[in-house]
């Protein structure tokens, strides 16, 4: 499963430590960032693009609406849930403009579950696992193409072959292992992500008429809108590229 990316956004840090430590027992959810007031919350939904914000209405810059306002303008698909010390019917109307709500006095593992509830409503996600075999690349370009024409995607269709090209091929060449492919979708990105067991984090090289190696991350760089490497507790490590549907 394609691990759902959260944003916290709340002031004090022990709560958002908290948050972070529940979720990352839970294992299916990756936190892309934290925020302590309003303004940089909006500003990490646009830069990080997370499926989801955890959002606490008592911020000190800027009042619940206009957070939530923000957020969505930033970002129209994140989907918003509540953590908060007020009560729905005093929040002013926010309760009924949120994916969720949950009070801070609640049971943790209730908000857990409310965030992989709204985390399963995004618009879709494969996965297949790939030999650490050349061929892989192959196979995965023709996995994503019939994943992406069942989504209606065809905007993206090219230049997501081409990133998934490189990236398995990347992971089968310099990891040495299998590897599996993720993709996701929501109304504005699609999200490829390669899961191996190698270490290290890929790098660009500048063009050389003798070594290939790191000119497809040029590549990747420049189809996307943005990528990046993220290490597992296991020892291997993600590599994610995201491309911008038209509207």
């Amino acid at each position: 499963m394609v691990a759902i990316r959260v944003l916290l956004v709340d002031d004090v840090p022990e709560v958002r430590r908290l948050l972070r430590t529940a979720l990352r027992f839970r294992g299916m959810f990756t936190v892309v960032g934290e925020a302590a007031d309003g303004a940089s919350a909006i500003d990490l939904t646009a830069r990080e693009r997370p499926d989801i914000v955890v959002l606490d209405l008592g911020l000190p810059d800027l009042a619940g609406k206009e957070v939530l306002s923000g957020l969505r303008a930033a970002l129209p698909s994140v989907k918003v849930v509540v953590f908060s010390g007020i009560e729905p019917e005093d929040s002013a109307g926010i309760a009924d403009e949120v994916d969720g709500y949950a009070l801070k006095d609640s049971d943790l593992d209730y908000l857990v579950e409310m965030l992989e509830e709204v985390g399963r409503r995004r618009s879709g996600q494969r996965a297949v696992r790939l030999p650490a075999d050349l061929a892989s690349a192959r196979a995965a370009r023709g996995f994503t193409r019939d994943v992406l024409s069942e989504w209606d995607a065809h905007e993206v269709v090219d230049d997501a072959l081409l990133v998934v090209s490189e990236m398995v091929t990347n992971a089968v060449t310099h990891a040495a292992s299998e590897c599996e492919l993720r993709v996701s979708m929501s109304p504005t990105i699609v999200r490829i992500e390669v899961l191996d067991a190698g270490a290290g984090t890929p790098e660009p090289v500048p063009a050389s008429a003798t070594r290939g190696g790191g000119r497809g991350l040029h590549l990747i760089d420049a189809l996307t809108a943005a990528w990046g490497v993220e290490p597992q507790a296991d020892g291997g490590k993600t590599v994610w590229a995201e491309l911008r549907r038209a509207r």
